[in-house]
């Protein structure tokens, strides 16, 4: 008979699902990393499932690693964008150096 309102605290405590971060892993998806965005994407799509089943510790961890799945992405996506840039460059000086040390006017 005790357990009862500990209960109901409890479903009073938890209220409504955490913010399940599916839009920010589909976005990581498609513009950023494609392999943390899945990730990103099951984990938030895993949030209001375990909330329903009251697994509610579950559910949020579920949004905090869907979120950091996400937040993975989009920094792995920054940091590939500028090793490419830098490649690109890198070869683009070298192509005008080869050029300007094989120009001799022929």
């Amino acid at each position: 008979m005790n357990e009862q309102p500990n209960q109901n605290l409890k479903e009073l405590e938890n209220g409504t699902p955490p913010d399940n971060n599916l839009v920010w892993a589909i976005l990581s998806t498609v513009l950023c990393c494609l392999p943390l965005g899945i990730v990103s994407i099951i984990k938030a799509t895993n949030v209001n499932s375990l909330w329903a089943q009251g697994q509610y510790d579950a559910a949020r961890q579920a949004a905090v690693d869907a979120k950091k799945f996400a937040i993975w992405s989009a920094i792995s996506a920054v940091i590939l964008w500028i090793v490419g840039f830098i490649i690109y460059f890198v070869f683009f000086a070298m192509i005008l150096a080869g050029a300007a040390a094989n120009s001799n006017g022929y």
